[in-house]
């Protein structure tokens, strides 16, 4: 079994104090008989009665690493793969990767990362580590 992330039960923390319940810490998504995957976190958090609930999975990235860019090569990769079997298996669940805010504002900031997340349209939940709460959104 793969480690958890160092910000792992940030993350967690951060999602309980915004409302959300953790329904599944991992979640297992198998799309193919060959094929297992992990997404670290899956929450639920009841928007209002008119429109149900909202569930999210999120993957929790430290980006601590040498290479802010090797990490990031990383963690598109795995949003994209997750994406597509959250869309196969889980559609009504919205997957977001998150990120220390600090990383948000020195590394995601680049034209050339926010081209890459634009254009695969990766959700991020930023956050701030020492506070543990969730900082920003970004859709």
């Amino acid at each position: 079994m793969s480690a958890k992330d160092i910000f792992h039960n940030t993350v967690r923390s951060a999602l309980e104090k915004d409302g959300w319940t953790i329904t599944n810490e991992p979640l297992f998504l198998q799309p193919s008989q060959e094929v297992t995957m992990k997404v670290d976190l899956a929450a639920e958090k009841l928007i209002s009665a008119q429109k149900g609930n909202q569930k999210i999975a999120v993957e929790v990235k430290s980006f601590v690493g040498l290479s802010a860019i090797s990490e990031f090569h990383t963690a598109v990769g795995q949003f994209m793969n997750y994406q597509v079997a959250l869309e196969k298996l889980e559609p009504e669940r919205i997957l977001y990767l998150a990120i220390p805010r600090d990383i948000y504002q020195e590394f995601f900031t680049d034209s050339f990362v926010q081209e890459v997340v634009k254009r695969y349209q990766i959700k991020l939940l930023v956050f701030h580590v020492k506070k543990q709460e969730i900082a920003l959104w970004k859709n």
